[in-house]
């Protein structure tokens, strides 16, 4: 299945890297620009990167986005739209990656799981970093 994009009303929610996805070359998937860069790296036995470090240089983020990587388990995203309703079920197994870029998410535990969860800190408490939403009863949640 590969890559797969998940757009609303022209709101990208999220960006899907299927656990079975293959690529010949590192392939980032996330614009240049974007806060979060969302890709994978690819590379022949025998490679070698040359030793280095990053820059440290001051960005300004104004977004906060989140990639789960499942390593065991499943687990279920749900995209909801901004009044609520449910637009997207997700359900994720091991290798799956995706990043929630925008809107409304919840996650659902279908067999018990391990994540990995990236996303911008610092982390300054759930009173800063959390909204909860109301959402559409049909959801089940």
């Amino acid at each position: 299945m590969s890559v797969e994009t998940i757009e609303y009303n022209g709101k990208k929610y999220a960006e899907i890297i299927w656990g079975d996805t293959r690529v010949e070359e590192t392939t980032f998937y996330s614009p240049a620009e974007s806060s979060f860069q969302f890709g994978l790296l690819a590379h022949e036995a025998g490679f070698v990167e040359a030793p280095h470090y990053h820059k440290t240089i001051t960005r300004t983020i104004s977004d906060l986005q989140q990639m789960f990587v499942v390593q065991r388990g499943v687990v279920e995203v749900q995209l909801f739209s901004d009044d609520g309703r449910l637009i997207r079920e997700i359900t994720m197994n091991p290798g799956d990656a995706i990043v929630l870029i925008d809107g409304v998410h919840a996650i659902r535990v279908i067999e018990d799981m391990q994540c990995i969860s990236v996303k911008q800190g610092p982390y300054m408490g759930e009173e800063f970093d959390k909204v909860f939403v109301e959402v559409d009863d049909d959801t089940g949640l």
